[in-house]
């Protein structure tokens, strides 16, 4: 190189880099290779505060001298050698076909495009670019209000600052993941501030349910704030009965309870007759109603109110009052009815018997004479004829009717 001019030296210097710049093109991530004609090295991603490494790599070494410059083109390491006074280059590993140094506590200073020189006829170079990740800060989540009441809309932000690139961020609430608008501010010193809001509509099924920011960023992961929401709900109300169990008869007495939840606690309960008034003698303590001695003057639909500051629900009891034996004569109604169906079964059957019988003796039933009839085909007048049936007693016990 020596004995070469300077206007070859410099025109040859040009055409190398350009045709370096051009290899270069589109290869801005970390573990992508960039090669020169006989160098080899690697783009880095580094976290601020970190250690990034270059590697300069000769694929067929011809015992040319190897060097790194940074993006002032000053020389870091000649050989084995570190001409620049920052001892936060190390080397790291120095041979025939390797250069590999170390940079420690990274900042954003150090951000930019190294160099890897090889000296040969002509010289040749490859490029590193280093790029500074800078982590976000602490994500901060607030809401427009603290408590919101159901069917009502609320507006949560969450911000971080300070990081580059600039973050990303998404919204779960619950198991649902949710869309915010997003906002990026880019600050004087080549940071960003990214700031999200999320409108929702809430329900009381919301009420304790976490919403969680989730920054996504190179530099961190997991990086996250939540909130609680905090709902307001009127009244769930429920009527149970306490006493009786089963049917309501007369001369009973009948006692129901009303559950009312809601937030925050309902203020109020009270008991109506819907259409009437609840009878006179009926006894109303706080969630309570109890009715003594039950007629059926008193059926109707009953029903519980209950009242917070978000609203009022209430629930329906519907009350008919049965006969005082309502229900007992159950089992005796089952017996008898079990009684006449055998009676009807043994008529029926009887029946069926009768008209058998009388089929059977209608087909067997013969010819049959009286007294003055017999012999009366033989006889030429009548007065023979009675003779001759008188003289035919002799055989009556042989040929005998009977009747049914």
């Amino acid at each position: 190189m020596a004995n070469m001019g300077n206007g070859s030296l410099a025109t040859t210097l040009i055409l190398f880099m350009l045709s370096a710049a051009f290899l270069h093109k589109g290869a801005a991530q970390e573990d992508i290779a960039v090669q020169g004609q006989n160098l080899v090295t690697y783009n880095v991603s580094v976290v601020e505060g970190e250690v990034a490494t270059i590697s300069c790599r000769v694929k067929d070494n011809d015992d040319s001298v190897i060097q790194l410059l940074n993006p002032n083109r000053q020389t870091i390491y000649f050989r084995d050698v570190r001409p620049l006074k920052d001892s936060r280059f190390q080397l790291v590993n120095f041979s025939d076909n390797e250069l590999r140094v170390s940079l420690s506590n990274v900042s954003l200073s150090d951000e930019g495009r190294y160099v890897c020189q090889l000296y040969t006829d002509p010289p040749q170079e490859a490029y590193a670019d280093i790029t500074v990740l800078v982590p976000p800060g602490n994500p901060v989540i607030e809401s427009r209000e603290d408590v919101v009441s159901e069917g009502n809309e609320t507006e949560i932000t969450c911000t971080t600052a300070g990081s580059k690139p600039a973050s990303s961020i998404r919204w779960m609430k619950g198991e649902e993941e949710l869309q915010g608008e997003l906002t990026v501010e880019e600050t004087y010193d080549r940071m960003f501030t990214v700031t999200s809001r999320l409108t929702l509509t809430v329900s009381k099924e919301d009420d304790g349910v976490p919403v969680v920011c989730i920054v996504d960023h190179p530099a961190v992961k997991d990086f996250q704030a939540q909130k609680y929401l905090e709902v307001q709900y009127k009244p769930e109300v429920k009527i149970t009965v306490g006493f009786p169990v089963g049917l309501t008869r007369e001369g009973e007495n009948l006692e129901l309870t009303c559950k009312a939840t809601g937030k925050p606690e309902p203020q109020q309960i009270n008991w109506f007759k819907v259409d009437d008034d609840v009878p006179s003698h009926a006894v109303i303590t706080g969630a309570d109603l109890l009715i003594e001695n039950l007629n059926k003057s008193y059926n109707g639909t009953y029903r519980c109110v209950a009242s917070n500051s978000v609203g009022e629900s209430y629930d329906d009891y519907i009350l008919y009052v049965h006969d005082s034996r309502a229900g007992e004569g159950v089992p005796g109604q089952m017996d008898h009815a079990v009684i006449g169906g055998v009676v009807a079964v043994v008529v029926f059957a009887m029946l069926c018997l009768l008209i058998i019988l009388g089929r059977y003796f209608a087909r067997h039933k013969g010819t049959y004479f009286t007294h003055e009839a017999k012999g009366a085909d033989d006889a030429a007048d009548a007065d023979t004829a009675i003779i001759n049936a008188e003289g035919g007693h002799n055989n009556s016990d042989e040929k005998k009717e009977y009747y049914i």
